[in-house]
């Protein structure tokens, strides 16, 4: 698995704590957030990641912001991408297994690094369950289309 993880100034603490959890996993990947605490615009980051991620270069995103929301609306806007804004660990292994999410967005000022950490994981030891989900997923892709 190969995945993208970005982040606006707002993620720093939250994106390390998904590094570390990467490099233990040993998932490669490629980390494309900023390196400021100045405030930046979260479509700068979200967008191109999510472009990578749409087009095959990488199998699964990461975003990170200040609750998650502007990352995640973002990418849902790039075709192909299925981004789930979630801060629960329940949600995350769901969001896997009926909606085959390809990014998981998370806000740094709604939940800690602990939780963080465990959501990540979950989120990307979680397969697809496919079948009637599916289907469903076909039906969103046929919209975009």
């Amino acid at each position: 698995m190969k995945v993208i993880l970005t982040a606006d100034h707002a993620g720093m603490t939250i994106r390390s704590e998904v590094k570390n959890l990467l490099d233990e996993m040993d998932i490669e990947y490629e980390d494309t957030g900023c390196s400021c605490e100045t405030s930046v615009d979260y479509p700068d980051y979200s967008l191109p990641a999510a472009e990578r991620v749409a087009s095959g270069e990488f199998d699964r995103g990461i975003f990170i912001c200040g609750t998650g929301i502007g990352m995640s609306i973002s990418a849902n806007k790039v075709k192909g991408i299925r981004c789930a804004l979630t801060h629960d660990v329940y949600s995350a292994k769901l969001t896997r297994q009926h909606n085959d999410s390809n990014i998981l967005a998370m806000g740094e000022r709604v939940i800690g690094p602990g939780l963080a950490r465990e959501i990540a994981k979950i989120w990307l030891e979680t397969e697809f369950d496919g079948g009637r989900h599916a289907n469903r997923i076909g039906k969103i892709t046929s919209y975009e289309n």
